[in-house]
Order: structure tokens, then sequence, then C-alpha cells
């Protein structure tokens, strides 16, 4: 699905953000990406749908270089980011999620099916008509992956999704996760928190310094979280199995 080869960004200021990376996400995997502040997980996620252009190297999404077809690389990969609050652009839950569908030129019978759709699919579908900034923190999040979801990508990215949440919004945030990647979804997850998400995912990266220090199965890079200033899950400190954060 995604083909990333010696993936170099250097900002105009001169910070190398990544440098020369590779890596490959097959289709239908789920992948965490880990790292501190300023690894340069934002940066290398911004890449991959076009947000950002490489300095060097190539990045392909479904055969599509993403350097020369940034609009349909957009439809195919959908991005949540952090901030919900900067995603979200309608007056209200409906206008909000409607506005995707409507950008991609769709007859309105199947904008207002798609809206209905991912508005069931986020649990705000009762909340339709309600004014955006009345929402709580959890219920942006999950608006902002409502709008995300009305564009139907093949991929979808969360960018530390579980930022800003309580207890219970990043459970839910959590379980419609895990429900895209179950429907066949690519799932990528970046985080500097592994332990809300490390027990479900297929594999696991690790960045810092803007390079790819370990590639693997959850249970083989575990080891190394803290020595590239990542705080390893509670379950791995001591001596027992993953657990999920839905277990409770």
């Amino acid at each position: 699905m995604i083909e990333i080869r010696k993936l170099h960004c250097r900002y105009p200021d001169g910070t190398v953000a990544i440098k020369d990376l590779d890596l490959t996400i097959p289709d239908g995997e789920f992948l965490l990406i880990c790292g501190p502040n300023g690894s340069g997980k934002t940066t290398l996620i911004r890449h991959i749908n076009g947000l950002l252009k490489p300095f060097a190297g190539t990045i392909h999404v479904a055969g599509l270089n993403v350097a020369d077809a940034e609009d349909e690389v957009r439809k195919r990969v959908g991005m949540v980011f952090q901030d919900a609050d900067s995603q979200i652009i309608g007056e209200t839950v409906r206008e909000d999620v409607s506005f995707g569908p409507q950008n991609l030129g769709l007859p309105e019978v199947e904008i207002n099916q798609r809206v209905e759709w991912a508005l069931n699919t986020v649990a705000l579908l009762q909340l339709a008509d309600k004014p955006c900034h009345l929402l709580s923190g959890g219920e942006k999040r999950r608006l902002a992956i409502a709008g995300v979801l009305a564009m139907r990508p093949q991929v979808l990215i969360f960018d530390e999704p579980f930022a800003n949440l309580d207890y219970s919004g990043v459970r839910q945030t959590l379980q419609q996760i895990i429900s895209f990647h179950q429907k066949g979804c690519t799932v990528i997850v970046t985080t500097h928190d592994v332990e809300k998400v490390i027990a479900h995912v297929s594999r696991a990266a690790i960045l810092y310094g803007g390079e790819l220090k370990a590639d693997g199965p959850p249970e083989s890079i575990v080891k190394d979280l803290s020595k590239y200033q990542i705080r390893p899950p509670c379950y791995s400190l001591l001596g027992g199995k993953p657990i999920s954060w839905l277990a409770a």
C-alpha cells in the first residue's frame, strides 16, 4: 500500500526532520509509529498524504507517486490531526462532515448517505445538528474521525489520537480505530504514549531524531523503547503480557 524510499526532509531553517528513511506499509496493516516529541512522526505522516513534499526520496501510495498526485492520494489517505479543533470547520456536526464529500463533487444523495454512515459509525448521529463548539473534547475527536471517514479512504492515519482525552474518550477512540482495521483499512497511529494501543497493533516502528531506529513485531521493539526516550508500557516493566485498555 505505502512504499517510502530514502525520504529526506529538511526545513527552510536547516532543521533535518527526516533522514533517508525507508519504510514499507502493506495493505491492511495496523502500524504504530512511536517516538518522543520532535522525533519526526508528524512530519513523516504529512509526507504520506501529500501535505509536505520530500526534499529527497519518494513515497508511493497504491502505486501513485505522492509528489505527482497529491489530490488522488488524499482521496485514499485520510488523516486525523492531533488537534481536532484545527480539523473542524462546519457550524454544526452535519455541516462539518459534509464538507469533504461536497468538495469531491458528489451528488447530494450520496453526500447525505456518507454523512449519515460516518456519524453513525462514530456514534454522533444523535448530535448531527449540534453546534460544533458545544462538543466535548472526545466528541470533537470523533467528529474529526467522521469527517475523514466520509471521504471513504483506504488508509487512516491518526496523529497522537489520545492526546487530551479522558479515560472514557481514550477507550471510545481506541475502539473505533480497532474497528476500522478490522473492516480492512490500513491504519497508522503515531504516538509517544504506546501504552494505550500497543496491545492491538501488528507492527511497531521507533522514530528518533528523524531516523527509523527499530521496526518489527511489538514484542521485539518494547525492549528498545526507553533507549529512545519512550515510556515502555506497564506490562513490560512488570514482566507481564500485553494488556488492552479495553479489557476493563
